[in-house]
């Protein structure tokens, strides 16, 4: 028996099939799961509108559906072109581990260490080098070698999780970053950084110039600022050039091609390791200013026998002159004769 319910059950499948389209894509297949109800039962009241009002209630009704399953129909905008994308997510767990139906524990272990390196990146490029991409399999200590690497990096930018530009470098796309967001915000809290317009997670867009300002907006937020508003930074006010050409680039186009080469760099902080650092450099100095207690021993001991010897040579000094007051004298006389025996001889 066909019912209204099964506008959302065809939806359903057919997002499944896609992985993840736009908010125009979703209207069309929306559009065509009632046509292919009301074919079947013309009696059931079921339409479709590209009014936003009605379509929302849709989205919700078909996560009524999804929410005992832990699964959402989520949207996010595109970072480059502001298109809202759609697609079904996981809502609990390790979102990465939601592949595992498609990819073994090992080729995971590889694409988690691949967003590691994407969102440690320096210079907030969240990109990395194909070089760099393939350098984490000795990361992994596993028996997978490059060419499996590159095997599994050329299906992960197919099916949508990765996306690799024309410099070769590889970055999270907005499938991952729709899917992967709970995951990221977790585990790299200080690397996900939000846009300033609409609150989501910038890998691509514009900062402020001013080096103590937060401020991180994503192209599309940008273009849509009005013209008064974008002739200065929302935050500390800086006067900001209208085209936002010349404010500092987040993405790819902030860092050169090499400038990451034979770099790896770990989840723990770089802050932290500069502190460790200057612990380490105030312990060798204080090591070098004061001596330990075994130095401070020896240097001691070292001092008290150098005072043993000039006390023992000042004693052998004093002796020695008592020793000559108590010798007897000669006479003027017999210092004569000496001396005389002496001229002869």
């Amino acid at each position: 028996m066909v019912t209204s319910s099964d506008v959302q059950r065809l939806f359903l499948q057919a997002v499944f099939s896609r992985g993840i389209l736009s908010y125009n894509h979703a209207l069309v297949l929306w559009e065509k799961c009632v046509d292919a109800v009301k074919v079947a039962n013309p009696a059931l009241d079921v339409h479709a509108s590209d009014r936003r009002q009605e379509w929302d209630a849709f989205v919700n009704r078909i996560n009524d559906s999804l929410n005992p399953l832990d699964l959402e129909f989520r949207h996010v905008l595109d970072e480059e072109t502001g298109k809202e994308m759609y697609a079904v997510v996981n809502t609990r767990g390790d979102e990465i581990a939601q592949m595992a139906t498609d990819y073994s524990p090992t080729e995971i272990a590889y694409f988690r260490a691949v967003v590691e390196q994407i969102m440690l990146a320096p210079n907030e490029c969240y990109s990395l080098s194909s070089l760099a991409a393939l350098r984490e399999v000795n990361a992994l200590k596993t028996n997978m070698t490059k060419s499996q690497a590159e095997t599994i990096l050329n299906s992960l930018v197919a099916r949508g999780w990765l996306l690799k530009s024309k410099r070769g470098r590889y970055s999270l796309s907005t499938r991952a970053l729709l899917e992967l967001s709970p995951y990221l915000k977790s585990n790299y809290p200080d690397e996900c950084l939000e846009c300033t317009i609409c609150m989501e997670i910038v890998t691509r867009g514009v900062a402020c110039n001013t080096p103590a300002c937060q401020t991180r907006i994503h192209h599309h937020c940008f273009r849509k600022l009005p013209a008064k508003q974008a002739r200065s930074c929302p935050t500390c006010q800086c006067n900001w050039p209208q085209d936002g050409r010349t404010l500092r680039p987040i993405g790819e186009a902030a860092i050169k091609d090499g400038q990451d080469e034979g770099r790896r760099r770990s989840r723990k902080s770089t802050a932290e390791a500069s502190d460790e650092e200057d612990e380490e450099e105030e312990d060798s100095g204080m090591e070098e200013h004061e001596p330990s207690q075994s130095q401070r021993h020896k240097r001691q001991t070292r001092g008290n026998a150098a005072m043993e010897v000039d006390e023992g040579e000042e004693q052998d000094e004093e002796k020695q002159e008592e020793e000559e007051e108590e010798l007897p004298r000669p006479s003027r006389a017999t210092k004569s004769r000496t001396e005389s025996r002496r001229r002869r001889k």
